[in-house]
């Protein structure tokens, strides 16, 4: 009996997929369940299982677009597993291992009699890593051997400013993800669609360097997670919203729809691209409720394994451009919602303290908003809210002084 596998319905508004990659081969033995192909929608990676045991035939190729519901496979369940003997696989040497081989033969003598154009232990070593022929490399030691110095030399022409006899004009072509035209196509439609704005400030670091040195090492043993920056300009942000409510809000139509909860979301770049997954209440949340949430949704996001709903809704977004070393940014609205934060790298600037010049490790921030719902009194009001909460972070308990609330004031 043939089971017919078809394309599951893997969220709304999504009428085709992409297969991704089978993980199975054609001809495959598979249980009921397991997963034999990924497929890729315009918003997350899933995975295609078997609804019953037996035989695999593909009946579709990795890269196609299919539409729901759309059979790409079927499964011979009358078939026993096969008992299939191994196969040694006669390799072809390729030119890396043929270099690999040569220098694994290559004569080494130790002490000071080196053969002829051979390299020493410590130059055998890195041309080995770098995959790099002793034929190609002039040695300057005695009788023309290759010493260390002659090895680097080698490596750093080949890997910085070699050049080929004939460069290279050719081109290829590869067919864009659904993620990535979506990505694509929002990042448009947000610069055409908004009125949208950048406004910037500088945070000094210090007070949060002074606080993670402080606690990090008990934070980790007591919470299991490390403790980031990300934590604190969430819980920041979080505050700052509930004091600007229309910079967590959005248009929808001719109306303001007003959040009462803080969803933020935070791009993650992924090997299939960018990630923007979404943390749920985070004003209620605490620094190692959202350091420890961090951390699930960006090893989701790297294993490819984010479902829809964990992707979708968001009433803010943080990105966090500094960890690639970005110095300043105007990042893009991520539509509907109304703005985004951009945070950056961490440089020490000199900064006046008290009438005194010092150097501090300075934080550049940006908040991309829609000028048609948020006005630049809000927008300004809000970023300079983020930074004084970063720069005094025990306000962050309970969104003001402890002081001051300790007397009431």
């Amino acid at each position: 009996m043939s089971v017919e596998l078809k394309i599951p319905s893997v969220g709304e508004s999504i009428t085709q997929v992409t297969i991704a990659s089978w993980l199975k081969e054609d001809g495959d033995y598979v249980e009921m369940d397991e997963a034999v192909a990924e497929l890729e929608s315009d918003k997350a990676t899933v995975e295609l299982n078997a609804e019953k045991a037996g035989v695999l035939k593909i009946l579709v190729e990795e890269g196609e677009d299919v539409e729901i519901g759309a059979v790409v496979a079927s499964i011979d369940t009358s078939a026993a597993p096969e008992q299939k003997a191994p196969v040694k696989e006669e390799k072809v040497p390729t030119q890396e291992t043929k270099i690999e081989q040569k220098l694994e033969t290559s004569p080494i003598v130790k002490n000071s009699s080196y053969a002829t154009g051979s390299p020493s232990p410590a130059a055998h070593k890195i041309l080995l890593e770098k995959g790099i022929s002793p034929n190609a490399v002039v040695g300057s030691g005695k009788d023309g051997r290759i010493t260390k110095y002659d090895a680097i030399l080698a490596q750093t022409n080949t890997s910085d400013y070699a050049t080929t006899v004939e460069p290279s004009r050719l081109q290829h072509r590869e067919k864009m993800s659904n993620l990535r035209k979506t990505v694509a196509r929002r990042l448009v439609a947000a610069k055409n669609e908004t009125a949208m704005l950048t406004t910037f400030n500088e945070v000094n670091m210090q007070p949060i360097f002074d606080t993670r040195n402080k606690y990090k090492e008990k934070f980790k043993e007591m919470h299991g997670v490390n403790l980031g920056f990300m934590s604190f300009f969430t819980r920041a942000c979080a505050l700052s919203l509930q004091k600007f409510p229309k910079v967590n809000a959005f248009i929808d139509g001719e109306e303001m729809v007003m959040n009462d909860f803080v969803d933020v979301s935070i791009a993650v770049s992924s090997p299939k691209g960018l990630m923007v997954p979404v943390m749920r209440n985070v004003e209620i949340m605490t620094l190692w409720d959202i350091e420890s949430e961090v951390k699930r949704l960006a090893i989701k996001a790297r294993d490819g394994k984010l479902s829809i709903p964990e992707m979708t809704g968001g009433t803010f977004t943080i990105t966090n451009g500094g960890v690639f070393g970005s110095m300043l940014s105007t990042p893009i609205i991520n539509p509907p919602q109304s703005a985004i934060l951009g945070m950056h790298n961490i440089v020490e600037r000199p900064v006046v303290e008290n009438g005194n010049i010092v150097a501090r490790p300075v934080m550049y921030v940006a908040l991309s908003y829609d000028h048609r719902i948020i006005d630049g009194k809000e927008s300004v009001g809000f970023l300079v809210s983020v930074k004084n909460y970063l720069e005094n972070p025990e306000t962050l308990l309970m969104g003001k002084d402890p002081l001051e609330l300790l007397m009431g004031l």
